[in-house]
């Protein structure tokens, strides 16, 4: 199906990748996973004929095989309606019923015009194969939260997370032999990335995955391609992501056991060596100054095997640097930060006193009591649309509740992060960032960024070339030079790596306060929150 042969890719000095091969068969469903900036997006782009490799070659099986890209950030045409988009997607002519009205009435007209009968029979053909599409397209919209808006709803009317879907819906409609999605789970809620899964269990064809979602690389994939970033090379592990995770396991054990085993070899060769170098040094030192001639030619001969003999163990250690060297495995990464003595709030944090959250003309959580207690990991979770960043937007006071109040308790200091991170201006550094939110002189900001993996010039360098991971941790570095005691974050996880994800989230077991954190990824949830308010049929469901 695919085949991929030493790929190689550079620009200007910058290695990306090298030596890329590997191969994807029909069923396979093969997760390529890496940090950002390790080329994973680049190479998609040149499978779908987008860049042009260094060196190397691919090939798909047959030539022809149809195949569908996703890539990140795509948007759809503006002027288009839902079902002008998806039709020009999958090559079907708009107006289909309106052509064929007009045909039928020319062909009343001429009867004998073949023209006119040819291609009255081709918009006939046409309507059939929409009409068969027809289940699909609404069972994919439907699945993707996009179906209850209606084929005329404007593109320019969606949200960005609308228009996310709409262009995945469109390319899992294409039915191809081959897909290649570039993080399809962005904007999905729990709900959709369920159907998102079953739906590509089903798929039969092959599939080249890029997703920093752990527990959908969990359900879906057959295979997981690593890019290495320091090496620009990738290797292939059977299994999903938990096996694979597994297998790097096994692989740092027995490295370990490896490294070790040769440091203990090379601290006795040197031992060795040098043992023997002090026995020369005594043979020619001691017996050869004694005036006996036959003594100091037998011992220095003495002398000198055995300083050959140390050479040889010598060149076995440079050999073993040099040629056998096994690499101390890398630590494992740990990120435990200094919040600076987050003060303590009182028991109370949050409280919803019969609070109903919306708008005049839409109600989206009913009249609730809730209370969220100090040092509550809290996951806010529910579909698209259902109120969770205008729950926040009421506990930030930007949006008055419809009915009751929401109140914060004694001492209680709240630190907002919002999903698009629009708090960070592009020509902002993370120095100026920082001392904008807190009075410190530039060593005292420097040093405390170096707490959030900011060190030397990385403080200089502009807000818009930081990836989302950098831009992340530096508004977690704002909320603690702010002093805040709770963090309240929307959607934090969006767009960052898997490698990211996990720092972040050693980066948040080290806070003291509270957090109430609007959050779609499952391996998160289960494994950070201590408990759960979920957002549905207009009232919020807490679970402990």
């Amino acid at each position: 199906m695919l085949s991929v042969n030493k790929l190689s890719k550079s620009y200007n000095l910058n290695q990306i990748f090298r030596d890329v091969s590997f191969s994807v068969r029909a069923g396979e469903k093969i997760g390529f996973v890496g940090p950002n900036g390790c080329g994973k997006t680049t190479l998609l782009r040149i499978l779908n004929g987008e860049e042009k490799q260094d060196a190397g070659t691919f090939q798909f099986q047959p030539e022809n095989l149809k195949r569908a890209y996703l890539p990140q950030g795509y948007q759809p045409d503006d002027a288009e309606t839902i079902q002008q988009f998806v039709y020009r997607r999958l090559d079907i002519p708009p107006h289909l019923d309106a052509e064929l009205e007009r045909l039928t009435l020319a062909l009343s007209r001429n009867p004998a015009d073949d023209a006119i009968a040819s291609a009255y029979d081709q918009v006939l053909k046409l309507i059939a194969a929409a009409a068969a599409l027809e289940a699909e397209i609404h069972k994919v919209l439907h699945g993707l939260g996009l179906d209850q808006l209606g084929w005329d709803f404007p593109v320019e009317k969606l949200s960005g997370g609308q228009k996310t879907r709409l262009v995945l819906a469109g390319t899992l409609l294409l039915q191809p032999d081959l897909l290649m999605l570039d993080e399809p789970t962005n904007h999905l809620d729990i709900q959709m990335l369920q159907w998102l899964e079953d739906w590509l269990l089903a798929f039969r064809g092959g599939l080249l995955l890029v997703s920093h979602d752990r527990v959908f690389l969990d359900r879906v994939c057959t295979a997981i391609l690593e890019m290495d970033a320091a090496t620009g090379k990738t290797r292939m592990y059977a299994g999903n992501y938990s096996q694979y995770l597994d297998e790097k396991a096994r692989e740092q054990e027995r490295q370990w056991t490896a490294f070790q085993d040769q440091q203990e070899e090379i601290r006795q060769l040197k031992a060795a060596a040098a043992h023997l170098r002090n026995i020369a040094k005594f043979r020619v030192g001691g017996k050869a100054d004694s005036g006996d001639k036959f003594a100091r030619g037998f011992f220095a001969n003495r002398g000198k095997a055995t300083v050959g003999r140390a050479t040889q163990i010598e060149e076995r250690i440079d050999k073993i640097l040099s040629e056998e060297k096994i690499e101390k495995p890398g630590a494992q990464w740990q990120m435990k930060l200094d919040f600076n003595g987050v003060q303590q709030t009182g028991r109370d944090v949050l409280i919803l006193e019969d609070a109903s959250i919306g708008y005049p003309e839409r109600l989206l959580i009913r009249p609730t009591r809730a209370v969220l207690s100090y040092g509550a990991r809290c996951c806010l979770i529910g579909p698209n649309g259902c109120g969770k960043t205008s729950l926040i937007k009421t506990i930030l006071g930007d949006l008055p509740p419809l009915s009751g109040g929401i109140r914060l308790g004694s001492q209680v200091k709240p630190g907002y992060m919002e999903q698009d991170q629009k708090s960070i201006r592009d020509e902002d550094t993370a120095l100026s960032y920082l001392q904008s939110i807190a009075p410190m002189n530039e060593t005292a900001a420097r040093t405390f960024l170096h707490k959030f993996l900011f060190s030397g010039d990385d403080v200089f360098t502009p807000v818009s070339r930081l990836s989302f991971g950098e831009r992340a941790r530096l508004m977690l570095a704002g909320l603690s030079a702010n002093g805040s005691n709770f963090l309240i974050l929307d959607e934090p996880l969006n767009h960052l790596d898997i490698p990211s994800r996990n720092r972040f989230e050693q980066a948040l077991s080290g806070f003291e306060g509270t957090i109430l954190t609007v959050v779609h990824d499952r391996y998160f949830i289960r494994h950070f929150a201590t408990e759960i308010w979920e957002i549905a049929d207009d009232r919020i469901r807490m679970e402990k």
